[in-house]
């Protein structure tokens, strides 16, 4: 019987009529690795991927779970293959944001990397207005302000506060590590995320502290992030108004001391450690990569 339906069907028909498939056309090589450490963020990681997802730049997610026992893990794996995204997942078993970074740093192999917190959300042309301040020259590394995704009013406050400031207060950081970027080989060549040098918190403003060595860093009112609104439920990790404002004037000519002399001896009293902020204990190490069907 099959015999006598293909000896009845029209093959030269049939292909004639078939659509001509389009060539593929291989991606580009991604230029960015984004990094996103987390820690029991199930409520919030998922909008974060979703605003990466969108994002107009081809990019490789490294996510580090710094031993979460909320089900981020695997919240973040099943985003991850339901939005097509490039994605590495890592379980660093070392407390603190700083080894997550580390750690995450480690899995880069593109030119340009960005840290990104996994309660912020990100407009899609995050990446593209990321790179155009990082291709001016002399750049080192860029910031995004922070401001409320909902709110315009909020948003030209804060891009007219970054606006100003960095030309008043130069060689300085003005945004938190949830806006950071960074040419890869600029970040490296400073030191990186190492906790021998910095296990502390206020790790955003040490690390642009060192990379500044490697080159300028550069805002823009068009280059800003969204962080979640929610209250903290751990002790805060801010400085105090003597210490900040030190580092505005002592910074540009005394940065070394500021840092290693002056700021981390009085963490080191507070106990303020990039350990000390965690609220449980983390588990083993393990590292999943996108199965090839979910990469794009």
């Amino acid at each position: 019987m099959l015999l006598d339906a293909a000896r009845d069907f029209d093959f030269a028909e049939a292909f004639d009529a078939a659509p001509v498939p389009a060539p593929v056309v291989p991606l580009r090589p991604a230029e960015w690795s984004v990094i996103v450490p987390f820690f029991n963020e199930r409520d919030f990681l998922g909008l974060t991927l979703e605003s990466l997802a969108a994002q107009t730049r081809h990019f490789k997610l490294i996510l580090v779970d710094n031993g979460s026992t909320d089900g981020s893990a695997e919240m973040a794996m099943e985003s991850c293959i339901a939005l097509g995204l490039d994605w590495t997942l890592i379980t660093e078993r070392r407390p603190g944001k700083v080894f997550a970074l580390t750690t995450g740093l480690a899995r880069v192999r593109t030119p340009l990397v960005a840290t990104c917190d996994a309660d912020t959300w990100y407009p899609a042309d995050y990446l593209a207005e990321a790179q155009t301040l990082l291709a001016k020259p002399g750049t080192a590394a860029a910031g995004a302000f922070f401001a409320d995704r909902d709110d315009k009013a909020d948003q030209r406050r804060n891009a007219l506060h970054i606006s100003v400031m960095p030309s008043l207060l130069r060689r300085q950081c003005h945004t938190g590590g949830a806006g950071q970027v960074f040419h890869t080989a600029a970040l490296r060549r400073a030191g990186g995320f190492d906790a021998r040098l910095w296990n502390y918190v206020l790790e955003d403003h040490e690390i642009i502290h060192r990379v500044h060595r490697e080159g300028g860093m550069k805002y823009s009112a068009r280059f800003w992030c969204s962080p979640s609104p929610r209250p903290r439920d751990r002790e805060s990790i801010r400085w105090t108004l003597g210490e900040r404002i030190l580092y505005h004037a002592l910074a540009p000519v005394a940065g070394d001391w500021f840092f290693y002399r002056f700021l981390a001896a009085r963490l080191d009293r507070r106990r303020m450690t990039s350990e000390r902020i965690r609220e449980r204990p983390v588990q083993g190490l393990r590292i999943v990569d996108a199965p090839a069907a979910s990469m794009c």
